[in-house]
């Protein structure tokens, strides 16, 4: 089809036009990728150029330019046009005319257009004013007019940018710099936008300029391919959704999957980061470069003219045998020999990361080309370099990419493949599985002088969630990976079976804490029996908090840390032969004894509410004071309903329930009655806390049945609907009855949401079971709480009896 047809199809209101010619290229099944975006770019040259020339018959010095994602022939269906009318200022009417004859039809077949009109003169002012404009022009391409003109302005602005490179490639580092830390890494984000997100589009244009610079040049290995890779992605979003949109969605993560001829949204992600961590190896390798040569640029005529001439050589400093620091950087020493030392990879990524410093690529490359499989078993340096890679803290991060871009990893740890780059749907989660795995060991590191291992602690970090990859319960999976892992790189039996045991077991800590009651001895003993000895506690204990902090924020706190570190404890006893106290036999603090007492001689509830930001008793403060939320205590005449209505009048006062905790009291001798002791973290969900005086007014009427709190949650939700999001799991609960001899467990995992607790509560009420003790945490948008409940004569309930009830409260929940 020649420019002229084009031209005239898309002036006809049919649907033979430009547009109509769009949409049966856009919809061709046989074409995608490169082929389709260069085809879709030739299709719209036609048609501009055919627009160029009907309007500007007669005119002369102007030409019609496409720049930026145009001008590299990159057009996505839905991608804006970059275009630029350039003229020579001879007849400024005639052009305004042609540029309105462009224009508007672009605009009227809803295509989005950036667009200027400029003399070669204004054109160079405005870039050297403007980066992204200067940007935009290094991608210049003619489609019609002068052609004269616009290779004067590419020679021109190309010159330009090669002259001014010193000062504007650490602006353009700074702008990429920004943009990261407002989108984030493309490499770990569920929902990531594909053009902004550092590793995406924009910094692989980024790494074209610098290039275009003469200064410095990526590595082209693999580059050109995550591109494309990248580019399809964004085709396929585009066409799944009609939008002009670069941010790759949840919800429309299949449908892109499928236009790709992919398995699923797991498989299109996983290809998204691989592309995503080329373009930020590329980039962090290149931008290290650029740094290097202006240092070296500042520094060199003052060396010259301190040695009279010639060119100093570089000064090298030794740091391991075979590596060594020469400009910043660690580089193989002249003398050494990969291919006669297969220890050297992990000798040079330990050196570098406890010297704080990156791998050069031409070292990492060199080693990957030369260096002889580590044997197997691996040698006892060779275990011990890798525990001083993993012990080195953050430097290691660096490192440890840099062995991953050329391949050793997998190479070194071959169960390292099935966790690459492999996404985990967890919004408490903020990296990869992989990536997660060496920051659990950044964090491990600084726990090292906790434990008498730290080597088997570091270790099991970086293998305790390997079973990702696997089918089935990872903790298992990643069980029988670790058992060989670790047998392969030279642990000895008894080690090897601690790091499987670490691996088996590294939620169980926190599980425990967070969804079980402490005073229960089942729960002690069920942890000290998978346990077995206090030396892997110890790691355990370290391992879970390491682990935590790895995850994101919300998966650890302080109040979190006093759970952990009170089983531990509780654990370490009867691990050396004590027995955990009865929890009926538990001493109260002198402040829940003086409100149970209270409680009883006013024959009401009453409570103490306080904001608490030092760390609970009997645990040391780290770094600056956290706030741990508003600590609320209720002491409560024994009586029905008192869950339901504490949680209720929480709800109704927008209080978020972050932990609960509910028992029964012990009161001192000589003082009639039962309590139930409530001790509960609550935050605002917006505004300020209520006064403790309103929060106790109204449980006193919700007790007495005044006070119709399902009623006023309804009117609340119907007067203030909430905004539909991404589609929860559907709530489990579940009867656990071995946890406790004294109650049965039920234990309920589910969305969290504004009356959950007052749900559930009440549902445990209209059941006629009496909650024992109550254990509530909410993690993330995730709530996990399990509950200990009795029949009314206080005996566990019978198996049957359990499990209708936890049917009952499970339909309760979703409907």
């Amino acid at each position: 089809m020649t420019g002229t047809d084009v031209q005239k199809e898309a002036e006809d209101s049919g649907p033979s036009g430009y547009a109509a010619a769009r949409l049966r290229l856009l919809t061709e099944e046989a074409r995608s990728g490169p082929p389709r975006r260069a085809a879709l770019a030739e299709l719209t040259d036609d048609w501009l150029s055919g627009l160029f020339t009907a309007g500007a018959e007669g005119l002369r010095g102007a030409s019609l330019v496409a720049v930026g994602g145009y001008g590299r022939g990159e057009l996505s269906p839905r991608s804006d046009l970059d275009l630029l009318l350039l003229h020579d200022g001879s007849d400024t009417k005639a052009v305004a005319a042609l540029a309105d004859r462009l224009w508007y039809p672009v605009w009227d077949l809803g295509l989005d257009l950036d667009h200027s009109v400029r003399t070669p003169a204004e054109a160079r002012k405005t870039a050297g004013e403007d980066l992204k404009v200067q940007l935009g022009l290094l991608d210049a391409r003619h489609l019609a007019g002068d052609l004269g003109l616009t290779a004067g302005l590419r020679t021109a602005v190309l010159a330009d940018w090669r002259n001014q490179a010193p000062k504007r490639l650490p602006e353009l580092q700074e702008l990429c710099a920004e943009r990261a830390e407002r989108q984030g890494e493309l490499q770990y984000l569920l929902e990531p936008d594909l053009k902004e997100a550092r590793g995406g589009l924009r910094d692989a244009t980024a790494l074209r300029a610098v290039a275009a610079s003469w200064l410095a040049d990526a590595p082209r290995e693999g580059l050109a391919d995550a591109r494309r890779r990248l580019l399809d992605v964004r085709d396929a979003l585009h066409l799944a959704t009609g939008r002009a949109t670069d941010r790759l969605a949840l919800q429309e993560q299949d449908q892109v999957a499928a236009e790709l001829g992919l398995l699923d949204a797991d498989t299109l992600l996983r290809q998204v980061y691989e592309a995503a961590r080329v373009v930020s190896y590329a980039s962090d390798v290149t931008w290290r470069e650029v740094g290097r040569v202006l240092r070296s640029r500042a520094v060199r005529p003052r060396l010259r003219a301190m040695l009279g001439g010639g060119k100093p050589a570089p000064e090298r400093s030794p740091l391991a045998e075979g590596v060594v620091e020469q400009d910043g950087e660690v580089v193989l020493a002249r003398a050494a020999r990969p291919e006669r030392d297969p220890v050297l990879p992990l000798r040079a990524a330990a050196a570098a990361a406890q010297a704080g410093l990156p791998l050069s690529l031409h070292a990492v490359r060199r080693l990957a080309a030369t260096v002889r499989p580590v044997p197997t078993p691996w040698p006892a340096e060779a275990r011990e370099q890798l525990v001083t890679l993993l012990g080195s803290g953050r430097p290691t991060i660096e490192v440890w990419e840099a062995l991953e871009a050329e391949g050793l990893i997998t190479r070194l740890l071959p169960d390292w493949e099935r966790v690459r780059c492999r996404p985990q749907r967890n919004a408490v989660h903020l990296w990869t599985v992989d990536r997660h795995l060496i920051e659990t060991a950044v964090r491990a590191s600084e726990f090292t002088r906790r434990v008498s291992r730290p080597d088997l602690l570091l270790v099991a970090a970086l293998l305790h969630d390997i079973g990702k990859g696997w089918p089935g319960d990872h903790s298992v999976a990643g069980e029988i990976i670790a058992k060989d892992v670790a047998a392969r790189i030279g642990f000895d039996r008894h080690d090897v079976s601690v790091i499987a045991a670490l691996v088996r077991h590294h939620l169980l800590l926190i599980e425990t804490a967070t969804r079980r009651d402490l005073e229960d001895p089942a729960t002690v003993r069920s942890v000290a029996e998978a346990v077995g000895s206090q030396g892997t506690l110890e790691l355990l204990h370290a391992l879970t908090e390491a682990d935590a902090l790895a995850t994101g924020p919300a998966a650890w706190s302080s109040w979190r840390g006093s759970l952990v570190a009170d089983l531990v404890k509780r654990v370490s006893a009867v691990l050396a032969g004590d027995a955990p106290d009865d929890p009926e036999e538990a001493a109260p603090t002198a402040e829940q004894e003086r409100l149970a007492i209270e409680a009883v001689a006013t024959r009401s509830p009453v409570l103490a509410l306080r904001a608490q930001t030092e760390p609970p008793a009997g645990q040391e403060p780290s770094g600056d004071p956290e706030p741990l939320g508003v600590e609320l205590l209720i002491a409560v005449p024994d009586q029905p309903g008192v869950l339901p209505a504490v949680a209720g009048v929480l709800a109704m006062h927008r209080l978020t329930v972050r932990t609960a905790e509910l028992r029964s009291l012990t009161l001192p001798d000589g003082v009639d009655g039962s309590v139930l002791l409530l001790d509960w973290r609550v935050a605002a969900e917006y505004g300020s806390l209520p006064q403790a005086a309103r929060l106790r007014a109204d449980l006193v009427r919700a007790l007495d049945g005044s006070l119709d709190i399902a009623g006023r949650l309804a009117e609340r939700d119907a007067a203030y609907p909430r905004r539909r999001g991404v589609v929860a799991p559907p709530p489990r609960v579940s009867v656990h009855p071995a946890a406790s001899r004294l109650a049965t467990v039920i234990e309920v995992r589910s969305q969290d949401a504004p009356g959950l607790l007052f749900r559930i509560g009440r549902a445990l009420e209209d059941a006629s079971v009496r909650v024992r003790s109550a254990h509530v945490s909410t993690l993330g948008a995730n709530a996990v709480d399990a509950f200990y409940v009795t029949g009314p004569e206080g005996a566990p309930l019978p198996g049957d009896e359990a499990a209708a009830v936890a049917r009952k409260l499970e339909e309760t929940l979703r409907g």
